[in-house]
């Protein structure tokens, strides 16, 4: 039975808590990037850690939503789902969503003014596609397509925009030949494209981000087999999918290799993140199902956290 109105605790963990290392950590990995090339400006940084958080609720609720409505969540072992447990109405859910999306929408908009507009059509693919990965008559999330989107946005558009509109190209490409749109070496006089540094960050991120959510759908394989939920770990199968898992996280320590050969070894730091992916690849391997691979959601996430935040400061101190 549906309750008149869910409870405070229960709409912070309706937006999954845990998820939002997913959120932040691009952000620091992008700024500190953008630090290390001498164009940090921290209020638009700000706005970027708003967007990105906002977008990671958002999503979170829109599908818990759409799961929910489709009986998907009916029999889920992991934390609670506001719609499909009953604890909140569908279209409290719906509009909780839509709430994250413009508040998202707002703290975008004021970037795009003060970087580039073209950065609203952006914006607007961003949200398309955080409701669309489980909403909509074909959701890409229900056809093995939910961890390529969520490299691309949370990885890649996460830590390049970041970076981005911290420096929208008018430092290099205002009086040089150089900048995010061009490949010619820095000069020695001036300081160090943020272009590779930022791909190659939003590639370890990306490859991160990846991991929490074929843990989590690693986790529910017979629920969404049964409810016909075909996500990537459902098509791979339990092997495949543990496999899978490792490979990013080992894809994620290259990544942060890359990053240390175009800007400072000391972004090495960002490996103390396998202080909680090492334990967590453990169990995957080992093979754990159902409740007892929740906590690896957790690891991987503060893996992710702690990878951006090391990428951070070592790239702000040693600019």
């Amino acid at each position: 039975m549906i309750s008149a109105m869910a409870t405070a605790a229960q709409w912070i963990e309706g937006a999954r808590p845990r998820t939002l290392p997913a959120a932040v950590a691009p952000v620091l990995a992008g700024t500190g990037v953008a630090a290390y090339s001498h164009v940090e400006v921290w209020w638009k940084a700000a706005l970027a850690l708003v967007v990105s958080v906002a977008l990671q609720i958002g999503v979170n609720y829109a599908n818990d939503y759409s799961d929910g409505i489709r009986g998907t969540d009916d029999h889920r072992i992991g934390p609670l789902r506001l719609t499909g447990s009953g604890a909140a109405t569908p279209r409290a859910v719906k509009l909780a969503a839509f709430a994250c999306f413009g508040v998202a929408g707002v703290a975008g908009l004021a970037l795009a003014a003060t970087t580039a507009w073209w950065l609203v059509a952006a914006g607007l693919v961003c949200i398309l596609a955080a409701w669309f990965y489980t909403g909509g008559s074909h959701p890409y999330g229900y056809v093995g397509l939910g961890e390529v989107m969520v490299f691309v946005f949370f990885g890649l558009v996460a830590v390049m925009g970041t970076t981005y509109v911290q420096d929208d190209g008018t430092h290099y490409l205002g009086t040089h030949s150089y900048g995010w749109f061009a490949y010619a070496p820095t000069p020695a006089s001036l300081p160090p494209s943020p272009v590779l540094g930022s791909l190659y960050a939003g590639i370890g991120i990306g490859a991160l981000a990846c991991a929490i959510l074929v843990a989590n759908n690693l986790r529910d394989i017979p629920t969404d087999r049964e409810s016909g939920k075909r996500t990537l770990a459902v098509l791979l199968g339990e092997t495949g999918s543990r496999w899978l898992y490792v490979a990013l996280v080992v894809g994620s320590v290259a990544a942060l290799v890359a990053v240390a050969l175009v800007t400072s070894w000391w972004a090495l730091v960002g490996l103390a993140s396998l202080v909680a992916l090492l334990p967590a690849s453990r169990v995957v391997l080992a093979g754990a199902r159902g409740p007892a691979l929740v906590p690896v959601l957790q690891r991987t996430g503060q893996g992710e956290l702690g990878y951006g935040l090391g990428l951070f400061l070592a790239l702000l101190l040693t600019r």
